[in-house]
């Protein structure tokens, strides 16, 4: 995955500024099959960051590079039926990337989805409402304690030609508990998110995703996008 995001920020006088955040992502998924209902499906990201944020060793806001914070993953899936599926489990994410780069802090995060599939649609088309809890427990005491709830109702539409759509392909509604951020006025972040693309083989796929914000009382970002490509063994 290759994504740009911009947010507010502030340079060192306190002046709004605009902080731009490249991130390619390598990730990797591995499916254990327990029994035809029972499914463990494992996830690691390793993302490299270009990030212009300002701080006391960046004075001049320059892009500085380097690893970001990694993370890894582990859910629980039950194929109930031909209609659902449910699943849950946890991420860990790793303080890894420096300190100008990632949160420097240790965050937990429980995962619960459903899927329903929705063949009236086209087949292959299902709804996913997904939540999870990102929540920091350790790290550098100086940083902002992390804590906020993210939403996704994501709903995928397949569409001729191996095409598909999808709205809030990722939980990015937040509601935040945690520390306020720059230019924070409430809690609630509601984006705009869709992602469009398609499948070339059915060991392959391509997608690009736009993302901006309806709600930004918690400002999360002001634009994001990203490319992905999806390569299945």
């Amino acid at each position: 995955m290759y994504q740009v995001r911009t947010a507010p920020g502030t340079d060192l006088n306190g002046n709004p500024v605009t902080t731009t955040t490249d991130t390619w992502k390598l990730r990797g998924d591995v499916t254990y099959m327990l029994s035809p209902q029972w499914w463990v499906v494992l996830r690691g990201d390793l993302p490299y960051l270009a990030k212009d944020k300002y701080t006391d060793s960046n004075p001049n806001g320059d892009f500085l590079y380097g690893l970001g914070d990694a993370d890894v993953q582990a859910a629980l899936i039950d194929n109930i039926d031909a209609r659902w599926k449910a699943g849950a489990g946890a991420r860990l994410i790793v303080p890894s990337g420096d300190s100008a780069l990632g949160s420097s802090l240790w965050q937990f995060m429980p995962i619960a989805a459903v899927r329903y599939a929705l063949p009236e649609i086209s087949s292959g088309s299902y709804f996913e409402p997904l939540a999870r809890y990102d929540v920091s427990f350790a790290g550098d005491p100086t940083k902002k304690f992390i804590s906020n709830l993210q939403f996704g109702p994501m709903l995928n539409i397949s569409l001729p030609d191996r095409w598909f759509f999808t709205f809030y392909p990722n939980p990015e509604i937040r509601w935040n508990f945690g520390a306020p951020v720059t230019g924070q006025t409430g809690r609630l972040f509601l984006p705009f998110d869709a992602r469009i693309g398609k499948k070339f083989s059915n060991n392959f796929d391509a997608s690009v995703e736009v993302a901006v914000p309806i709600v930004k009382e918690y400002p999360v970002y002001d634009f994001m996008t990203a490319l992905r490509l999806n390569m299945t063994f």
